[in-house]
């Protein structure tokens, strides 16, 4: 396996676990709408794209005051139910000694920078790219690409960017970039219908390959 020169990382189910909030402020706006709430594994299923891409379908001509309430509800609790991955932060720390880093989340771009610099893990990347913040959110490339410019580096196979969902794997492709899976995808049809370029159970067995990579010998994924 040939070492990335860079590394770009979704957040949510990736990086840390912040779907608690992301519930919450579903179900506070479905209930402001009349509409039958979602529980996690519903959410888990079902949240893929960018809000500006998915509530104009969900709520039609009302979808901008969806949208506020639905932030109203996430920031009054996302600070207090955020928590990294399994492995998560030992995998950014062993992907620091092979090249930039930069996050590329469907999550709103202020949300993902408050959160980010919450968890104290702000200046390991180059840039927190999220919804909003370039032309087209994910599967565009657009994102992804904004990203690399942060971080100097051009689209290409040597680029990972590594997330959890099939949609995750498509924007990679659009990038150019090598298709990187974490988890199985069980929320979301599975290693198959994802069908990666590598795929890593967790963040400990992504992390060990990191630190394989940056100490020379070859290192497995799947």
């Amino acid at each position: 396996m040939i070492p990335p020169k860079a590394i770009l990382w979704d957040w949510d189910n990736t990086l840390v676990d912040g779907w608690a909030a992301i519930e919450h402020g579903l179900n506070v706006t479905f209930r402001a709408f009349g509409m039958p709430e979602w529980d996690r594994e519903t959410v888990l299923a079902r949240v893929r794209g960018s809000l500006r891409d998915t509530f104009p379908g969900m709520f039609g001509a009302e979808w901008e005051r969806a949208r506020d309430i639905f932030y109203t509800g996430v920031r009054a609790c996302h600070l207090d139910v955020l928590t990294p991955m399994p492995g998560a932060a030992e995998a950014v720390l062993a992907a620091a000694a092979l090249g930039p880093q930069a996050v590329v989340s469907n999550k709103q771009g202020p949300l993902l920078r408050t959160e980010a610099a919450h968890l104290g893990w702000a200046p390991h990347f180059a840039a927190l790219i999220g919804a909003g913040d370039a032309e087209a959110d994910k599967p565009s490339a657009a994102p992804l690409l904004l990203a690399l410019a942060a971080c100097g580096v051009q689209a290409g196979p040597a680029v990972w960017y590594i997330g959890d969902t099939v949609l995750d794997m498509q924007a990679a492709r659009a990038a150019g970039c090598t298709a990187v899976l974490l988890g199985r995808a069980g929320h979301d049809g599975g290693v198959t219908a994802a069908s990666p370029d590598r795929q890593f159970d967790d963040g400990h067995a992504l992390a060990e390959a990191l630190r394989c990579l940056a100490s020379g010998p070859a290192a497995g994924g799947n």
